[in-house]
């Protein structure tokens, strides 16, 4: 299988003419994509939350302000990433992942992680309840990226390669089951299978170990009462309507409901107590009651662009050879496709639930931020791709 690696030179994104002295080189199809979705998500957030929110604080903007204040925390976040180059990070990543895996850690000690539903998923640090898997599953993508451009022909030649991240990610996953998150490890399964794919690992262990890690799943899926529930839920959700499949069934009385224009912004009858995370992981069965088949599918078509420019851009790095700066925007891009397609799954009935959130979208400051800081760091890999590479210096000094 050949790596991602292709023609040789540097070649310079049309997008990435502006710039200025604070900013230089900002992505602006990428950054316009962005607060576009960010913005449609604030909305949504609002009208689904309103009622629910009024009656429990008294503050009907209450959860509205909560995600402004996260998208302004994310912002300034952002920013500082934005001026650390792409080689601070892979000289950190391997310190990060160790970061990423305490944090997977220290959650499950009694008195630290908070437990909400059942899962102790959460640190309370007292202005955020952070989930540890959003900054963990970052700092995985920059541990895999930078070890796929170290260790790329141990990788090609020794199972040894292929070897040493299946231990890493194993840990990991058994961490985050412990809490249990099986949805979050199986996206980091997939942008893990997807970046080793992209790097040009040995074809048959790839699907010696794609086969192993899907028997895995299903083992701890048929083990597992309530994961088995969820599966048998999502096969027949009006079987048990009041009780296990309540919420998927307002789900898709909400679709049904919205029908191709929808009922109109605000005018969402199933985020009155009756559909539960309207706001969080089912914030799309309410944009589909009041917007409509149409208003969905215009999300559908944003988060696609925005994909597709990740993945422009990470092809751009492979091509002048920056390829730390590709597999991670490679990463990232997976990671946001993972989990568009499971979270509209999902919503719709065509998935099991996972309780994973609409990206950008979504309430939640961990995820918010996460998701923000990964989009500027891409914007950085971007702008570096319009930066001479080495090799184009030393030709110019030469000449």
């Amino acid at each position: 299988m050949s790596s991602v690696a292709g023609r040789r030179g540097v070649v310079t994104l049309g997008a990435n003419k502006a710039s200025n002295d604070v900013l230089p080189g900002l992505d602006i199809p990428l950054l316009m994509l962005t607060l576009v979705i960010v913005g449609v998500g604030l909305i949504s957030v609002f009208s689904s939350s309103v009622d629910v929110i009024y009656k429990l604080t008294g503050q009907p903007f209450y959860l509205l302000q909560k995600q402004t204040i996260y998208f302004l925390m994310a912002a300034v976040i952002g920013f500082c990433v934005y001026k650390i180059p792409m080689s601070v990070w892979y000289k950190s990543s391997p310190y990060l992942l160790m970061l990423g895996l305490f944090l997977l850690l220290i959650v499950l000690l009694p008195y630290l992680g908070k437990t909400v539903n059942g899962a102790r998923r959460w640190l309370d640090l007292g202005f955020i309840r952070l989930q540890v898997s959003e900054p963990a599953r970052l700092f995985f993508i920059m541990y895999m990226a930078g070890y796929l451009l170290r260790r790329n022909q141990e990788l090609h030649a020794k199972f040894s390669g292929l070897l040493k991240p299946i231990f890493i990610f194993s840990l990991a996953a058994l961490l985050l089951i412990m809490q249990p998150d099986f949805g979050a490890t199986f996206v980091l399964f997939v942008v893990v299978m997807f970046m080793l794919f992209i790097a040009g690992v040995n074809l048959l262990q790839f699907i010696l170990f794609s086969l192993t890690m899907a028997g895995t799943f299903t083992l701890l899926i048929i083990t597992s009462a309530y994961r088995m529930r969820r599966i048998t839920t999502f096969m027949d959700p009006w079987a048990d309507p009041f009780n296990s499949g309540f919420q998927l069934t307002q789900s898709l009385i909400a679709f049904g409901s919205g029908g191709v224009t929808g009922v109109g912004l605000g005018g969402s009858v199933q985020k009155l107590f009756y559909l539960p995370e309207a706001y969080n992981d089912f914030l799309l069965a309410i944009i589909a009651e009041e917007l409509g088949a149409i208003g969905v599918i215009i999300i559908l078509l944003l988060f696609v662009m925005l994909i597709m420019r990740i993945f422009m851009i990470a092809k751009q790095s492979a091509v002048n050879e920056k390829m730390f700066n590709a597999y991670m925007a490679y990463g990232i891009a997976c990671w946001f496709m993972v989990q568009v397609f499971i979270n509209f799954g999902v919503n719709m009935g065509l998935l099991p639930t996972k309780g994973l959130t609409l990206p950008l979208m979504s309430a939640g400051g961990s995820s918010m931020i996460v998701m923000l800081v990964s989009i500027v760091l891409v914007m950085r890999i971007s702008y570096e791709n319009t930066q001479p590479t080495l090799k184009s210096k030393k030709k110019r000094v030469a000449k």
